[in-house]
């Protein structure tokens, strides 16, 4: 197959999956609300992408790396929220 084209796909993939958490990111941000966010779902995404970058370390793929690192970034982000919306509210509550 063209490189172009596997290049291509490769750039698309990774661009829709770093992407993918800005959604529920800013959601969450916003409405101050991560009611709806599995913690289960997202440690186990958490835990996942670190493998993908270690795993890109181990290959030296920088673009395997960087993009699972971004996608880390983010989804650890919405973990982090998930945990202070969650926290918070079981301050308010008390």
């Amino acid at each position: 197959m063209n490189g172009l084209v596997v290049t291509t796909i490769g750039v698309g993939a990774a661009l829709c999956s770093m992407a993918s958490f800005v959604p529920q990111a800013m959601k969450i941000i916003r409405e101050h609300d991560a009611t709806g966010v599995s913690v289960r779902t997202y440690l186990i995404t958490v835990v996942g992408f670190a493998l993908w970058c270690a795993y890109g370390v181990l290959l030296k793929s920088w673009p395997l790396v960087g993009s699972n690192f971004v996608c880390l970034t983010m989804s650890a982000l919405i973990l982090v929220l998930k945990m202070k919306t969650a926290s918070s509210k079981a301050r308010a509550a008390s």
